[in-house]
Order: structure tokens, then sequence, then C-alpha cells
């Protein structure tokens, strides 16, 4: 079943009004990989009577009006990605194509578009007192003193701008059900975790951050703000924060507690439909579907915290799992459609390798404040075994049906080689039965001081593995290649850097990259406080950026330039070919 979208599904259903509204800038796609289908379908298990209304048209009322006003709130969210982030390039070109949007043409979300939909209600609802709450990704990252890339200048948080009523941050099925609840029943909502509003005075027993005025006066009181609000982003640990803008206060409390593996398992339980609805499949195909059709989601948040990555902000630093069976509940699922050719196309995470490994530390006391899972070394503490996930790929490879399952979420090859126990095996099953010619890993640089401030460890382990895989491969016979996904103009880094890295790839990797991309600063980040401030936060040090847009070009094309591959191949090809002559020489004399 679908969420409602038009009245005349609103009256097949026998309702008059809806409780809640979510509005969102990709289209309507009935998936878990959707988060407004997500958080409708987990609404719509307690009672709610939910509708949705997709990428609306912001130059008149007919889409935003089409249900009437929600009983409870609006749900407002810009999609699945920042909307900047979705309609421009990192040299600031607009996309002309969304996989999100019917018929791929990027010209359904505007840009701020968790602001631009909270002022088209208002514009269109003045006399409804209904509250707006903002959701998604784009108000996660953007819920306190920001730096924006595009406007090159420091924001309020996005609730001040986009003047809504609360905000829902990070993975929001625990906040928005209880709040939906708060108000149905006419209860106080200001102490739900997992939320943030704005206050005319400050919240005793939380942390203040430095204001609003005084992070644009200071880099270095902005760089001490978003430190204390990265480190409160733990459940278990975090204390409720608020900061100063204008002559009112961001208030955030902490983050909804943990999902346990049963909570998860019901959230992906739910009977999601696979399609876009019908309403805007008419309008055209949407490309995003045939990546996320036959994949399954088996895990939730990241440790790996690369400094670039905003997924320790949104969806935390501890990975929570769905259980085997839920995971194969699913496959099944997949496997019963009429569409599918016996190809499970990703089963994953944010990070593939980390589903079924977690620190029993911070499980129950937190994330450590002092240090991280994975860099500079990985934590012994840690204790990585991917036998679990070894086993759930075994099962699912099992399935009557299935001819192949991929894994195609990024892997921590860190991760791998600090297996001892069962990391070879895993490879090995990866290289075999789960990849097809090439496994895709990110290394994003090979210069170990460029690494150090993405938060990666150094390339002697990009080394390691790269003999390891091709060394599994030649023992199975095989020939499968590693590509690679590399970051040009990252805080610290200049041409020089980019030069050896360069070298590196032609003389250690035996490649000319292509999966290049230009460092674009995203909100809630390590990387972009780097960026906008030019310091190493770590250290306090002046850091060289390069905000030139030409240049940062440069960067890019240094790498991916072949002629410079040829020159380095020929160069190699020619010291082979004299060392072979030498030695036959010294044959001929002896």
């Amino acid at each position: 079943m679908f969420l409602v979208t038009t009245k005349e599904e609103m009256d097949k259903l026998g309702w008059d009004s809806l409780d809640i509204i979510l509005v969102s800038g990709d289209t309507y796609i009935d998936s878990s990989y959707n988060g407004t289908a997500v958080i409708g379908k987990w609404l719509l298990r307690y009672g709610f009577k939910v509708g949705v209304i997709a990428q609306p048209d912001i130059s008149s009322p007919d889409d935003i009006t089409r249900l009437g006003p929600p009983e409870l709130f609006w749900g407002v969210s810009a999609g699945c990605v920042d909307s900047m982030v979705a309609n421009y390039t990192a040299t600031k070109k607009r996309r002309k194509s969304d996989d999100f949007t019917p018929g791929g043409i990027n010209n359904k979300r505007p840009d701020r578009a968790s602001i631009v939909y909270t002022n088209l209600i208002k514009r269109y609802f003045k006399n409804n007192k209904v509250p707006v709450v903002l959701g998604g990704i784009e108000a996660s990252l953007r819920r306190i003193v920001h730096y924006d890339f595009w406007s090159d200048k420091l924001r309020k948080s996005i609730l001040f701008n986009a003047k809504a009523d609360i905000l829902s941050y990070g993975m929001g099925e625990k906040s928005m059900l209880e709040l939906a609840l708060a108000m149905k029943r006419g209860e106080p909502w200001e102490n739900i975790r997992g939320i943030a509003y704005i206050s005319k005075e400050p919240r005793k027993g939380y942390l203040e951050l430095p204001s609003f005025e005084e992070c644009i006066g200071d880099k270095k009181l902005f760089i001490k703000a978003f430190e204390t609000f990265y480190l409160n982003c733990d459940p278990l640990t975090a204390k409720g924060i608020f900061q100063k803008q204008d002559t009112r206060y961001f208030v955030q409390n902490p983050p909804s507690m943990p999902f346990s593996s049963e909570e998860m398992d019901s959230i992906y339980g739910m009977d999601f439909e696979r399609e876009v609805h019908p309403y805007y499949r008419s309008l055209g195909e949407v490309k995003a579907l045939e990546t996320i059709r036959n994949s399954i989601t088996t895990h939730r948040g990241c440790y790996g915290e690369c400094n670039f990555c905003a997924i320790a902000v949104h969806q935390g630093r501890t990975v929570t799992c769905r259980s085997e069976e839920s995971i194969i509940s699913e496959a099944n699922t997949i496997l019963s459609s009429p569409k599918f050719k016996g190809y499970i196309s990703d089963v994953g995470g944010p990070t593939a390798n980390m589903y079924g490994i977690e620190c029993e530390k911070k499980l129950k006391s937190g994330a450590c404040k002092d240090k991280k899972c994975m860099y500079p070394k990985t934590c012994p503490v840690l204790k990585p075994d991917h036998s679990k996930q070894v086993s759930l790929l075994k099962k699912l490879e099992r399935l009557d049906g299935v001819k192949k399952v991929f894994i195609a979420s990024g892997l921590r090859y860190d991760l791998i080689l600090s297996d001892e126990k069962c990391g070879n095996l895993y490879l090995k099953d990866l290289i075999k039965n789960h990849v097809s010619g090439q496994l895709k890993i990110a290394p994003e640089h090979t210069e170990d001081k460029i690494l150090s401030l993405m938060g990666k460890q150094e390339k002697s382990i990009l080394k390691e593995f790269k003999e390891k895989f091709y060394s599994i491969n030649n023992s199975l016979g095989m020939k499968q290649f590693l590509t690679y996904y590399l970051i040009a103009a990252h805080p610290g880094c200049n041409e020089k850097d980019m030069e050896n890295l360069k070298k590196f790839a032609s003389r250690e990797l035996n490649t000319n990259p292509e999966q290049v991309q230009i460092f674009t600063p995203t909100p809630s980040t390590y990387s972009t406080l780097m960026y906008y401030t030019e310091m190493d936060p770590y250290t306090g040090k002046k850091l060289f950026v390069e905000k030139d847009t030409g240049k940062k070009q440069k960067q890019k094309d240094i790498l991916v330039s072949k002629e410079s591959h040829k020159k380095s191949f020929r160069r190699s090809t020619f010291s082979e070919n004299k060392t072979k002559k030498n030695k036959n020489n010294r044959w001929k004399n002896r």
C-alpha cells in the first residue's frame, strides 16, 4: 500500500482529512531507501493518517493545497540529499540531471528546498496554525550555525531561516512518532529526544555554544561551537545544547536513543511497494529506483568518521544492525517480484563491511570522546570480525532464484586488514562471489599529511590491501580489478600533493584515476570547518585551503590527465627494459 498523494485516494479510504502531510524534494518512491516513505509508513503503522506531496510546484498553490491542511503537523524534507548538493557541482555549476526526479531532468527541486517548502506552506495556509517540522539530511546537517559553501558565509540554523517550528534531526522514526503522539494527546513535546526548536530563553542545564554573532566575529569560537556540537551527538553521552541566534535561542535536545535490532527489523519489515507511486510514475522514469529496487540495507551508522563525511552527525557513530532473519525475509520479498532477474544489487549500509561489527564498550557507555574507532589505527577494543557478514552472504546466495549477490556499498579495506580472524576469508569471498569485474574502494588520497586531515589511515594500508587483493585473485585464477575513488582540493591539499598522488597511482597502483571528485564543503563536517576557517581544528595551526575554482579544477586535471600517466608508464617500461638489458649483458659477459 502506498501513502496517499491525492484527494481521490483519501476518499477511497474514507478520510476527510490527514493528521500529517510530508513534503519532499524527492519524488515519492515507496522504499526503505526513501526517508519520507519510511517516516510516513512508520507513523501510519501507529494509526496516523499520513499523506505525501512530493516535489510540489512552488509557482502555484495547486500541489501544496491538494490534500488540505493536516490536523497535527507538516513534515518538510529536502529529500535524500541536501538540495544545494543535489543542484550544484563542487565548482558551483548547475546539475542538469536528478536521479530522484521523474524524467531525470533537474527541474523540480528548488535551492534550499526546506526553506522554500516551508514558505510555500505558510503562504497558502496563512490562517492555519499547524506547525511545520523540518527533517531529513538537509535540516539535520544545518541545524546549528553552519558554513554554507554556496553563499560563502555562516548561516543561522535552518530553523531560523525557514521560520519553521520544530526540527527532527538524525534518524527520525522515534522523534517523529513521539512528536505525533504528544500533539495528538495535547501534551508538551519540548523534552522529546532528537528534536530542536527555537526558544526565547536558554535551556537550563544545557551546554551553551558560542553565539551566531560570536562565530561570525571569531573563527576560533566557530571551531569551539562545532566541536561542542560534534561531541554531543552520541545518544549515550550527549548533553543538550543551545546557541543564541539574534535575540532568541536554538535549543537541541540530546539525540534519540539507539535502535535495537528488533526495532530495526520492525522498521525495515514494513510493507514497501518498492516502486514509484503511480501519480508520479506517470511523469517519467526515475533512475534512482533501478539502483535501490533490489538492494537491501543491513545496518545504519558508521564509526569510520572520515572528516569530509557527515554520516557520524546524521546517522551516528554507532552501528545498529538488522537480524539475519529480517534481511533474508526482505530478500525473499525481492525474489517474489516478477521484475527480479536473479541479482541482488547491494547488501550493505553506509559502510558495507561494518555489519555485525561494533565495540561492546561503545554499546554500553557510548562513543569515546578522546579517540576514534579507526584513526589513526583501528582500535584494538573494536575487535573486527567479518564472520557475521560472511554467514549472511552465504545464506542469501543459497536462496532459490538468486544468481548473484553484489556488494555495491562502500567498504573499509583497513577494517578488513584489521580482522585477523576472518578478514582474509571475507576478502576471498568478496572477490570470488560478490564483485563483478572490479571492486571499488575509496582511499581518497595517498599523501599521508592529507590522509591525516581527512581522518584516514596512512597509504601503506592501501598498498597492503592492493597486494592482498591481487594475490587472492591470482590464487583463484580470476581477473578482478580495483578502482579508486579520490578527492582533489581537500583542505591542506596543493598541486604538489596531487602530482605526488598521480605518481603514486601510476607507479604503485598502475592506474590512471578516473573516479575523482573535487571536495565539496557540506555543512557539519570537520573538513568543511577546515575549509572555512583555514585552520587545522585539532592543532589550531594555519592550513592552506584552495578556494579558487579554476585551481580546484586544475588539481583534478593533474590527477585525471592521461598524458602524464603515459609518460610515467613509458619511463617505467624503459627502466624495466634497461634493467633486463643490463642483466642480459651481465650474463653474456660471464
